[in-house]
């Protein structure tokens, strides 16, 4: 068996399908996955590449596409009425839970905020009360995701990832092989198991 890479941010909401079907086959498979955050905006700007969001035609049929999926899993799934999600503070947090060791249930939280609660994570105040909620101290957080070594770990991660051939989230790396999209799932999770 081999581990999974998983490159996510927490704004793809298709990486939030992909978290809750990869939850469940780590569980089940005992396979690794190792959580990469990236920082998907900066990936598009290097890619040279337009988010479906922000397309009009490809964001209706995204929306629908969206929920469509989230049926067939069986999840708990409402497109973030904020969306897009600014995201840049959250992923940065994202290596600070990895640094202090809390990773699984931060992202478990954050994919949770934005893609079954809809919240406004781009709103300052109400981003300070989900870390509260998480029984995190807002200030020291925000003061160690602000730190220039954690913007310069996330942006390295974002660079290296592109430089792997990774240009949008959710991607998975299984040894040399790369798959980009959650509907690539059932190729992963093969390839995985051998």
């Amino acid at each position: 068996m081999k581990k999974i890479d998983f490159y996510f941010d927490i704004s793809s909401p298709y990486s939030y399908l992909a978290h809750t079907q990869v939850r469940k086959f780590e569980k089940d498979k005992k396979i690794k996955v190792n959580y990469c955050p990236v920082f998907l905006a900066g990936l598009h700007r290097t890619a040279d590449i337009t988010p479906a969001g922000l397309h009009p035609q490809k964001a209706k049929h995204m929306i629908k596409d969206l929920k469509m999926c989230a049926d067939w899993y069986k999840i708990k799934y409402q497109f973030n009425r904020y969306f897009p999600i600014k995201t840049i503070h959250i992923m940065r947090g994202s290596v600070v839970a990895i640094k202090e060791g809390f990773l699984s249930q931060y992202v478990d939280k954050f994919f949770k905020a934005a893609w079954v609660d809809s919240l406004n994570l781009n709103d300052e105040k109400i981003f300070e009360k989900f870390l509260k909620n998480m029984d995190l101290n807002p200030e020291s957080f925000i003061q160690k995701l602000n730190d220039p070594k954690i913007k310069d770990d996330l942006k390295n991660r974002t660079e290296n990832a592109f430089k792997k051939g990774i240009f949008g989230c959710p991607t998975f790396v299984v040894g040399s092989k790369i798959y980009f999209g959650q509907d690539r799932l059932e190729f992963v999770f093969r390839e995985a198991l051998k």
